[in-house]
């Protein structure tokens, strides 16, 4: 018996990536787009510690296939955040990895293409230059977390981080999170329960050491302090939603015996709009009368917005592919995004909780 039988037995071959030092040096970060990442996560920050009464917003495609059609989308999204800029905070949703229950394309970074040949150190690179693009605009950027070592190619770029319904559970990820220099949103599980999300932001905000790699590209100790500014995503599941005002209490409640902050980011797509992309701006609409009616916790939404509605399947031609269509979850269009946070915007203006004082969250 050799060493060959024992060693990747399953494994056909292994490609070097460039490091992350690498690059970033091909594509550094601008001290102007630097400015911006840093400024947009203390506006963030200060929303979820009461120092600003906005509402955040995450809003853009469900995942991003075609870097044109997101620099189309970022140049539209960037006018709009300019006009609804007293109330709401926006930030473009820039998703480049995509987790799935079984088998299925994985996001722009780890197939570009979309043919299954996983060249990933391209989809690395068109990550980044579109985040350099929306960084350069003057627009924060949000994404999910899902590989633990890619946020050391593309974090410095970010402003807000998410770690998905399929991995709140995951101490690799809570790890990871704890780590991150932006505020990261824990949703809760796919069967819509809170007890691994609401586990997740307890260990988040505490001290890990684990495995990970340096900008150099080795492998390495990481030792953290704790993610202070960690919060709860609502997402829906399990056939329900949790977007109404009896669920925002019991999470409220939950977050309170935590003995954490009572900060609430509402996702209106996945489960808490059935899969129905026409029923977000209802959800949206719901979470801002609450608010209205004196609600404290909501402090931000998402939204899966597109060009246009709806999705489509990836066709074996890809110039058949339908420019600025989702081809994950489907997604509302372009006019009803813009409508529909124009109308939350002129209802929030009036809303007593931007006139008052800053209050604290609960828990802190």
């Amino acid at each position: 018996m050799s060493s060959q039988d024992l060693y990747n037995v399953n494994v056909i071959a292994s490609d070097l990536l460039a490091t992350p030092e690498e690059v970033k040096r091909r594509l550094p970060q601008t001290d102007q787009i630097a400015q911006t990442v840093f400024e947009s996560r203390e506006v963030v920050r200060g929303i979820l510690d009461r120092r600003d009464p906005r509402l955040f917003v995450v809003v853009g495609p469900c995942s991003i296939h075609d870097p044109k059609a997101a620099r189309e989308y970022a140049r539209r999204l960037r006018e709009l955040a300019r006009r609804v800029s007293g109330t709401l905070f926006l930030i473009m949703r820039v998703y480049f990895e995509k987790p799935r229950t079984t088998i299925g394309w994985k996001g722009l970074i780890n197939d570009p293409d979309m043919d299954d040949s996983f060249q990933i150190e391209k989809g690395i690179m068109l990550a980044r230059e579109l985040l350099l693009y929306v960084g350069g605009m003057g627009l924060p950027a949000g994404t999910e977390a899902l590989d633990p070592i890619m946020p050391q190619y593309i974090s410095e770029l970010i402003t807000w981080t998410a770690i998905g319904a399929r991995t709140t559970e995951s101490q690799t990820h809570r790890e990871m999170a704890s780590g991150l220099s932006t505020p990261v949103g824990f949703k809760n599980g796919t069967d819509g329960s809170l007890a691994a999300s609401i586990n997740a932001l307890q260990s988040v905000r505490r001290p890990h050491h684990f495995l990970g790699i340096t900008q150099q590209g080795q492998s390495a100790v990481f030792r953290t302090r704790g993610n202070p500014y960690a919060h709860l995503v609502l997402r829906g599941g399990g056939g329900r939603s949790n977007f109404d005002a009896v669920s925002i209490a019991v999470a409220e409640r939950e977050l309170r015996t935590a003995n954490l902050p009572a900060n609430i980011v509402v996702d209106c797509s996945h489960g808490n709009s059935n899969k129905d992309p026409n029923l977000q701006p209802l959800v949206a609409e719901n979470c801002v009368h609450q608010i209205l009616e004196g609600n404290q916790s909501i402090v931000g939404l998402m939204l899966e917005s597109h060009l246009k509605a709806g999705n489509q399947s990836i066709p074996k031609d890809l110039s058949q592919l339908d420019y600025g269509v989702s081809v994950t979850d489907p997604c509302i269009d372009w006019e009803t995004t813009e409508q529909l946070l124009l109308k939350m915007h002129e209802l929030l203006r009036g809303c007593d909780r931007l006139r008052k004082p800053a209050a604290r969250a609960v828990g802190t």
